[in-house]
């Protein structure tokens, strides 16, 4: 990251990855935010809008949780924005875990040997993946979600806080893993999944 960083979003969010940023080295420039509003201090530089002002001299980052959200800047900025990647050193990394672009680890998170994580993924704060998992593009590993070996995520999967998913279990795209849930078998079907084993909750009529 010898370029410098503009994440896209002041939340909590991309305070964090601001951190990561800051920890390792990196030139953090400062936030675009369409709200304006100054976070603990560090620099809002202008609205997402003027992205595009930014895009010769520096990296970007989205610092949005929201999968669908963050997915939707993406394809919005494509082609337009260079996107790095961020990996907090306090993270622990295989030498042979692939992270596509825009994608973040955050503190104490575990990528174990043969682990492919896509494009503008989160592997939030302690959360682990372990041997020979894939997370597709838009995956977000909550706080402390555990991936046992041979894990597929699908896209814009997200994985609560706390959340268990047992080895060589294939989560389709678009499935939500409630906090402390914990998957058992595949899941098929896109949706909402809660308890221990999950079940997924019925669209309501």
């Amino acid at each position: 990251m010898s370029e410098p960083i503009v994440i896209l979003g002041a939340g909590g969010h991309g305070r964090v990855i601001a951190d990561a940023v800051r920890a390792r080295g990196g030139d953090f420039l400062g936030f675009l935010d369409d709200r304006k509003q100054a976070a603990t201090g560090l620099p809002v530089l202008g609205r997402i809008t003027q992205a595009e002002d930014f895009a010769r001299r520096a990296l970007f980052i989205i610092g949005v949780g929201d999968n669908a959200a963050r997915a939707a800047l993406a394809d919005r900025f494509a082609g337009i924005l260079r996107f790095a990647v961020a990996v907090h050193p306090c993270a622990v990394l295989a030498p042979d875990v692939v992270l596509g672009e825009g994608t973040v680890v955050m503190p104490g998170a575990v990528l174990n040997t043969g682990t492919v994580v896509g494009k503008h993924c989160i592997v939030n704060t302690a959360a682990t993946a372990d041997h020979d998992c894939v997370l597709e593009d838009f995956v977000h590993l909550s706080p402390g979600a555990h991936l046992a070996g041979e894990v597929r995520v699908g896209a814009r999967g997200w994985v609560g806080a706390g959340a268990v998913v047992v080895n060589g279990a294939r989560l389709c795209a678009d499935c939500r893993i409630g906090a402390g849930g914990v998957v058992i078998h595949g899941l098929t079907q896109p949706g909402t999944y809660v308890g221990v084993p999950v079940r997924r909750l019925e669209p309501k009529a």
